[in-house]
């Protein structure tokens, strides 16, 4: 399979920079439609899940960085820690949009629902997992913690699959999409566990542990 196109080293911040804009517009335009009074049915409700469901697909575009350079041979390293961060934010405005809009900040109902409600139980179960991979996606982290960086960033996969699984049930049919993302997630996890023996069983310096110097530049937020 012929290689894509390198992008030019120089272009390598700014196209950065320029995920993170684009990554945000689903945010602003869905709250500019309900703002304006344009979202149907409940408005807030209707934006809390669009903002839960680009969390959803930013995590799962985090864990495929890997299997497209192993497999795909397209190698998009560099844009793993500004997808992980993404998903972090929307998670983040989700979770905001829940207390705020929502429940009006009733943390004793905020506390009942966390209780009697599976599907948001595991919501801030992996909410909660995802803040410590946010604090450490940066430069310093990963030397400051070396291999324990790695082990703390595998949690990714089961914040994925605890994502996929409360989208799933926070809806009445599980249909054709939430199924989409359970079946995208447990692919991600099943190539994460026989990803070794694919690779011949070669046992790689971790991405991330103990790097130095221009080598820190390639380690991103999210799948190990």
């Amino acid at each position: 399979m012929a290689a894509l196109p390198a992008l030019p080293r120089k272009y390598h911040a700014a196209s950065i920079w320029l995920l993170y804009a684009a990554g945000l517009l689903p945010a602003a335009y869905g709250f500019w439609l309900g703002a304006t009074g344009r979202l149907p049915g409940n408005p807030v409700k209707e934006f809390e899940h669009l903002l839960g469901l680009w969390a959803l697909r930013f995590l799962i575009a985090t864990l495929s960085i890997t299997p497209l350079r192993d497999l795909l041979g397209i190698n998009w390293i560099r844009y793993r820690r500004a997808l992980g961060l993404l998903a972090f934010w929307y998670v983040l405005m989700h979770f905001t949009t829940y207390m705020v809009l929502d429940q009006y900040l009733n943390f004793p109902a905020i506390l009942a629902d966390i209780a009697k409600r599976p599907f948001i139980t595991i919501g801030m179960a992996a909410f909660l997992m995802l803040i410590p991979l946010a604090l450490t996606s940066n430069n310093w982290s990963i030397r400051r913690l070396g291999p324990r960086w790695v082990k703390l960033h595998r949690l990714v996969y089961v914040i994925a699959a605890a994502g996929a699984l409360h989208f799933a049930m926070s809806v009445k049919v599980v249909g054709l999409e939430p199924w989409t993302y359970i079946v995208l997630v447990a692919l991600l996890l099943g190539y994460r566990l026989i990803r070794p023996t694919l690779r011949g069983g070669k046992r790689r310096k971790p991405e991330g542990a103990g790097l130095r110097g221009g080598q820190v530049r390639s380690a991103q937020a999210g799948s190990p």
